[in-house]
């Protein structure tokens, strides 16, 4: 069996570095960043904190998006982490399915994703591009920047064939399913039980409680009442959203604590989310990573959260390890 790559995935908040630092002696391969200006603070600007705090860990984001940036101000930014990080930083960009809900507006299109990747590719390289009718170009001075072009692998996070295809294009890499050309990471959240743990117990409930949730959370931003009425426990959650805001307003409600925390709503969830992916003892964890790896997934980026985010890390490090020495 092949066990992949362990990353990490953290949002931007006041202890990414201090987890970065984290990360790094335990031996994770990558850190990735999350990116939704609703709801956490600027990536780039952790990036860059983490970059002076760590010399080995790759950098990376989960994911950016496109509209929350104009392609030149990305440019500009990714330029700056991958100077400060001495080329460790990889920038993967997603259509906006959280940070757009959010905000009342939809994901953007493939196509409009695959066009911001190109012109940021160029830009990146030194090259002219157009930008809303204009030719552009990154005009830094020697000095100001790393000279073109600034080497940043450029990945994308789609699903099904037209996203698959569109990545083969633009990309160098994809988080989703196993692509046919192109590395691929798969994003997951779980929690190592400790010795003698149920898998039902209250610490468990409130480390994958966050992730779990968003099931809910989708259902309701995409398909309205009637999809989460579906849902287990989805109707009282809904009636509890609804009576906190007028309808035009409920999107504004609908992902807070968005894979970081739970709200009061959203714990009585927690009797329907089951488990999913990596949820065990160790050696179960290690015997799913190695599974990951014979699937097609170069990379694994965990995604852990609850109360104690650094015994979350500590802990799935150890289970990799004892993947690895089964490989």
């Amino acid at each position: 069996m092949t066990g992949p790559e362990l990353s990490c995935g953290l949002p931007p908040g006041p202890d990414f570095a201090d987890l970065a630092v984290l990360a790094e002696e335990l031996g994770y391969t990558r850190i990735w960043i999350y990116d939704s200006a609703p709801l956490w603070e600027d990536p780039f600007v952790h990036l860059a904190l983490a970059a002076q705090r760590t010399t080995r860990i790759g950098l990376s984001t989960a994911v950016l998006i496109p509209d929350q940036r104009s392609v030149m101000a990305m440019a500009a930014g990714i330029a700056t982490v991958a100077r400060i990080s001495g080329g460790r930083f990889r920038a993967c960009f997603g259509t906006g399915f959280t940070a757009r809900l959010t905000v009342g507006q939809r994901p953007m299109k493939l196509d409009a994703l695959a066009d911001y990747v190109t012109a940021l590719r160029r830009l990146l390289a030194g090259e002219t591009t157009i930008v809303d009718g204009s030719p552009v170009r990154m005009l830094h001075a020697p000095g100001l920047t790393a000279p073109r072009p600034i080497e940043v692998p450029l990945w994308l996070s789609v699903f099904g064939p037209r996203g698959a295809e569109i990545a083969a294009r633009v990309a160098d890499g994809v988080v989703g399913p196993p692509h046919a050309k192109l590395p691929t990471a798969t994003i997951l959240a779980g929690t190592v039980l400790d010795s003698g743990e149920e898998s039902g117990s209250a610490r468990v409930r409130e480390a994958i409680g966050p992730w779990r949730v968003v099931d809910w959370h989708n259902a309701y931003a995409t398909g309205g009442a009637a999809a989460v009425d579906a849902m287990p426990g989805g109707q009282a959650w809904r009636e509890a959203l609804e009576a906190l805001a007028p309808d035009g307003e409920r999107h504004l409600l609908t992902f807070e604590g968005h894979v970081t925390h739970l709200l009061d709503r959203d714990r009585p969830l927690l009797d329907h989310i089951g488990l999913k992916s990596l949820v065990g003892d160790p050696t179960r964890i290690a015997r799913q990573l190695s599974r990951l790896g014979d699937a097609g997934f170069q990379e694994v980026v965990y995604t852990p959260a609850g109360p104690d985010v650094a015994r979350e890390l500590r802990t799935m490090a150890a289970a990799h390890r004892e993947a690895a020495a089964r490989s």
